[in-house]
């Protein structure tokens, strides 16, 4: 059959099961699993004779909706919130992988403009962080204390005023995505500069491990998390730049949906690094180097897997526990 005669023979009943899905209109979970199977069936049909068509990547995307929702209404999956974390974000993070690989290509490029303008210009880093800030650090330094910063104020203080300021920037960065990703990049560029050439200070002062084992017990959840959040954005602006077969709302509809989903999800990392950053890096320097190192591989180890391993994880055993549906 020709591809333009099988894409007509099955559109109508495409975009039906589509429609379906977003409006969750199916009498019961054997009609989506049986319809599930017929989609199966038409995207083996295109990757055997249509091996570099457009329409497998539109029945792969319908597939992995199609797979959540059959997931979801498994009788198992009683406890929401325990689902919430455990599937339904993993799953997420699945079919938004690319999201998450661009917004950390972002993040990387612009925290190394950061250090190579700090690097090539002197006054640089005083006029990101202002001259008191700057002034106020290289006084620490001079007096053994590079990150003392941290220990001013108190435990909880800092810990309610740091995590407050995180989550703002987080979901700032987010809605922000709506001016078609633009406003998500920017509060990137704006704190990746910052972060580049703030480290680049400290290297420069010869003080960069010093400055990496206060900085980064904290840092290492604080910033992983709002480049997830930025992903979230990036998720929202694509949503409305590129609708698909979707009309422009419903496909922003689906995209700030999704991207609520995965802001909600890093909050606790978030909490936890304000935790870090209220109780532990104001003794980052006094305590032995092999803790503060392990902090730091421990956190970031904890959330790379969460939202870089993890999910392939739980879509592989998925995909087992979904034989016998399908069989």
């Amino acid at each position: 059959m020709r591809e333009v005669a099988f894409i007509k023979q099955n559109k109508e009943k495409w975009l039906s099961f589509e429609t379906a899905i977003f409006n969750n209109d199916f009498k019961n979970p054997d009609e989506l699993a049986s319809q599930y199977i017929q989609l199966i069936n038409d995207l083996s049909y295109a990757q055997t004779y249509y091996p570099k068509s457009k329409v497998i990547t539109y029945l792969n995307q319908l597939a992995a909706k199609a797979f959540q929702k059959i997931y979801k209404t498994k009788r198992e999956d009683s406890n929401r919130i325990v689902a919430f974390w455990k599937t339904e974000v993993p799953l997420i993070m699945h079919q938004y992988r690319k999201y998450v690989y661009i917004a950390f290509i972002i993040f990387t490029i612009f925290t190394a403009i950061g250090a190579f303008s700090a690097a090539n210009d002197g006054e640089f880093v005083r006029s990101i962080l202002g001259d008191e800030y700057v002034n106020m650090t290289i006084e620490n330094i001079e007096a053994g204390n590079p990150v003392a910063v941290y220990k001013s104020g108190s435990n909880w203080g800092s810990f309610i005023g740091i995590t407050v300021n995180n989550l703002r920037v987080g979901i700032i960065a987010f809605v922000l995505g709506v001016f078609g990703g633009l406003g998500t990049i920017y509060i990137l560029f704006k704190n990746c500069i910052m972060l580049g050439s703030f480290q680049y200070f400290f290297y420069e002062k010869d003080v960069f491990w010093e400055s990496v084992r206060g900085i980064w017990i904290h840092g290492s959840m604080e910033i992983f998390a709002i480049v997830i959040e930025a992903a979230a954005g990036l998720i929202l602006g694509a949503s409305i730049l590129f609708p698909g077969t979707h009309s422009r709302f419903t496909s922003f509809k689906e995209g700030a949906k999704t991207g609520v989903k995965i802001v909600i999800s890093t909050f606790p990392f978030t909490f936890f690094a304000g935790f870090l950053e209220g109780f532990i890096t104001r003794y980052s320097q006094e305590m032995p180097k092999i803790i503060s190192v392990g902090i730091i591989l421990v956190t970031l180890g904890c959330i790379s897997y969460y939202y870089l391993i993890y999910p392939f994880v739980v879509k592989k055993k998925l995909d087992a526990q979904l034989i016998p549906i399908i069989a």
